[in-house]
């Protein structure tokens, strides 16, 4: 049986907002064994950890983050929206997928050299589209991939050749088995996101994939003990 990843989405946001330490801590406390977070640049550069474009869904301030200072977006959250660097020191050796929406390359390149920087290139690996994926592979040639795919259609083999992905992430209603297989064969992992029902988790886990996303973590910890129980 192949050893499963269960991935804490954006921390454990159905009881701690999403994207904070706190957040990330009660993932790992209820059974995750990684964290995937979402970095965007502040306006000076800095990387920190927000899914949005702008404060207003989370913290209710409608204003861009790219037109913030880190010091402007600390004062304005009370310091509640940690760095990278803060959330890299915080989840110690764990595994940590940084997704990077809407990234250019050169925040690409920030985020992938302050990831050198904290020493944690070896347990981070990085999920997004194709466009994003091929700035983190130039920007280091060793980086670990989750190329996320939002088809059925396989990508084409000059693409993953130029991004040479270790795994293949997708939403997690596209998966079933005869598409794992394939990818297996294939030499690629599966991972996918976000199914929170166990229900759902029961499926993916029946298809074979190698990491599950979700935003029940706990939810998830419990059905892979009981597929773990029953021998499945």
């Amino acid at each position: 049986m192949r050893t499963l990843t269960a991935v804490g989405h954006r921390g454990d946001p159905y009881r701690v907002r999403e994207n904070t330490l706190p957040s990330l801590r009660s993932a790992f406390a209820r059974g995750a064994d990684a964290v995937e977070i979402d970095v965007r640049l502040t306006r000076d550069g800095v990387p920190v950890l927000l899914h949005d474009d702008t404060l207003k869904r989370l913290w209710g301030h409608d204003v861009r983050l790219d037109a913030m200072t880190a010091a402007q977006l600390r004062e304005l959250t009370e310091g509640r929206v940690p760095t990278l660097r803060e959330a890299l020191m915080a989840t110690g050796a764990a595994r940590v997928m940084i997704d990077l929406p809407g990234a250019s390359a050169e925040a690409v390149r920030t985020v992938v050299g302050q990831v050198r920087e904290c020493g944690a290139r070896e347990r981070s690996y990085y999920c997004a589209g194709p466009n994003t994926m091929l700035a983190v592979r130039a920007a280091d040639p060793g980086a670990e991939i989750a190329l996320t795919w939002t088809t059925l259609s396989p990508p084409r083999r000059v693409l993953l050749d130029a991004v040479a992905p270790a795994w293949l992430n997708y939403r997690f209603g596209l998966v079933d088995r005869g598409l794992v297989d394939a990818l297996h064969a294939d030499g690629l992992l599966v991972s996918v996101w976000t199914p929170d029902t166990k229900r759902s988790m029961r499926k993916v886990l029946a298809a074979g994939v190698d990491s599950v996303t979700t935003n029940r973590v706990d939810a998830l910890a419990a059905v892979r003990a009981e597929r773990a129980g029953s021998g499945s």
